[in-house]
């Protein structure tokens, strides 16, 4: 991610974690990452994964698509790049992406908030995707739907994979 990105993402980061009052202490735990690490976010610097990215916004109780939103260019490590489309401001909120997968790749994602829905569309390639134990092979064309708030991966074979992928946000219901 460039400089730019970075500190559009760190301030970003800083405004939604005050908003709700947390301390970075109390964010860097809940989020399972080292308070330096959160606080170097914050200011711009060091290099987050999608996963720590995801995990905050797990933690801060806002969809992926809120945290980066402000940032224009793609998301990515390890074989795997993503960039938000747009973000509905309806209810249930639904996040759209691109995502491109290089050959021999193995994404294990993280579970996203409870409710959250996730349906792919393959636009290219042969991919297989869904939750851990439980994933189906896709084909140029096809497409899945499939509870996205437990762990779920993405898995490529000998060439690239691209997809459409929108996350449907339920929000929880009180009891």
């Amino acid at each position: 991610m460039d400089k730019l990105s970075l500190g559009t993402l760190g301030q970003h980061l800083q405004t939604l974690r005050q908003a709700q009052g947390l301390s970075l202490s109390q964010l860097a735990a809940a989020a399972g990452i080292a308070k330096s690490n959160l606080s170097r976010l914050e200011q711009g610097n060091g290099n987050p994964t999608l996963d720590t990215i995801w995990r905050l916004a797990v933690q801060l109780k806002v969809p992926f698509g809120t945290l980066v939103a402000p940032i224009a260019v793609p998301l990515g490590e390890d074989g795997v790049e993503v960039r938000l489309l747009d973000q509905g401001k309806d209810h249930p909120q639904v996040d759209a992406y691109w995502m491109r997968c290089a050959p021999h790749t193995l994404r294990r994602a993280e579970p996203h908030t409870p409710g959250a829905r996730e349906t792919l569309t393959l636009i290219s390639g042969t991919l297989e995707a869904g939750p851990e134990g439980d994933t189906r092979t896709l084909s140029a064309g096809e497409s899945l739907t499939f509870a996205a708030d437990g762990p779920h991966l993405y898995r490529t074979g000998d060439s690239w994979a691209t997809l459409l992928l929108s996350v449907v946000y339920h929000e929880e219901q009180s009891s």
